[in-house]
C-alpha cells in the first residue's frame, strides 16, 4: 500500500528534512514507485506537485528537497497502486474546494466495493477508490455545514465520515484545510511533535541528521505524522486503529475518548 507524510506547524515551517527520508521509501527503500505527490498551504492558497514517477526518479521530487518552500500545513503522499493506473490523474494528494478553503487528502489503504452515490459536486477524476472517498467526504461535510464550522463540530462530522468509509476496508488517511490537519488512523500512523526542547534526530531511510535546536526558534512548534517513523532520536507516537486525530498549531486538538466520544486535548479554539 501506500505512504503518507503530514505536517501541520504554529507558523510556516519547512518540510524538506522529512521529506528526504520519506522520498527514499517511493521506490528505493519500500516499493512505492507508482507516483507521488505534495500539497502545501499558504496563507490564502494551496500549492500541489504531483508526478506519475517514483519519487527516487522524480525531477520535481529533487527540486523540492533543495527548495525552501516553507508553509502551516503539508500533506504529501508516496504510492503503491491498488485501484487505478500509474499516472498524474491517480496521484496523491487530491484537493477540493469547500467553504471558500482549498482542501488537500492522501490515503493509504484499499476500499472494497465503495461506489457511493453523488449529488455531482464532487466528482473523481481519475479511478482510484482514494479520490471516490474523498469527494463523497466533501459532499458529506458540505450537507452538513453550510460554512466553515467550529472545529470541534468539524471533527465530530468527519469522525462519523470516516468511520462509514472505513466499514469498506483500510482507510488512514490525512486531511487538512489549510487551518487543521485531521489524521485517521485504521492500521498504522504515527506522530512526533517537534517543540521546546528540541531533539537530535537521524533519519531511518538515508544517512541524514539534524540538531533541531540549531533550525527553530523557543516558540516553534510542529508536529510530523507519517505511516512509518521517519527518524530515530525522537519519540514517535503510534495512533490507535480506529481513531481520528485533529492537530492545530504542530499539537494534537482532539482525539477519541474511551466511551468513543471525542476528547478535547488542547482548549485552544
Amino acid at each position: 500500500m501506500c505512504q503518507l507524510l503530514g505536517m501541520n506547524s504554529s507558523k510556516p515551517a519547512g518540510v524538506g528534512f522529512s521529506f528526504a527520508g520519506f522520498a527514499e521509501r517511493g521506490g528505493r527503500t519500500a516499493e512505492h514507485s507508482d507516483g507521488w505527490g505534495i500539497a502545501f498551504h499558504g496563507a490564502d492558497s494551496c500549492h500541489l506537485i504531483v508526478d506519475h514517477r517514483a519519487s527516487i526518479h522524480s525531477p520535481l521530487a529533487m527540486a523540492f528537497k533543495e527548495s525552501r518552500l516553507k508553509a502551516r500545513n503539508v500533506i504529501a503522499h508516496i504510492r503503491k497502486a491498488t485501484q487505478g493506473d500509474t499516472s498524474v490523474a491517480n496521484s496523491h494528494p487530491f484537493t477540493r474546494e469547500l467553504w471558500g478553503r482549498t482542501w488537500s487528502f492522501a490515503h493509504n489503504g484499499n476500499l472494497a466495493d465503495f461506489t457511493p452515490p453523488s449529488t455531482g459536486r464532487y466528482i473523481p477524476v481519475g479511478q482510484t477508490d482514494s479520490e471516490r472517498a474523498f469527494c463523497y467526504l466533501m459532499e458529506q461535510l458540505a450537507a452538513r455545514f453550510a460554512a466553515q464550522p467550529a472545529r470541534g463540530a468539524l471533527y465530530a462530522a468527519v469522525a462519523t465520515i470516516a468511520t462509514n468509509i472505513a466499514a469498506h476496508g483500510v482507510f488512514n488517511f490525512i486531511l487538512s484545510n489549510g487551518d487543521v490537519m485531521l489524521a485517521h488512523c485504521s492500521t498504522r500512523l504515527h506522530y512526533v511533535i517537534r517543540q521546546y526542547p528540541f531533539a537530535q534526530a537521524r533519519l531511518i531511510d538515508t544517512d541524514l541528521h539534524i540538531d533541531f535546536n540549531r533550525h527553530n526558534h523557543l516558540d516553534d512548534r510542529m508536529v510530523v505524522i507519517a505511516t512509518e517513523p521517519l527518524t530515530s532520536g525522537e519519540q514517535w507516537v503510534a495512533l490507535t486503529p480506529g481513531q481520528l486525530t485533529m492537530f492545530a498549531d504542530g499539537v494534537p486538538q482532539h482525539a477519541p475518548a474511551p466511551n468513543g466520544r471525542p476528547r478535547r486535548l488542547l482548549l485552544s479554539y
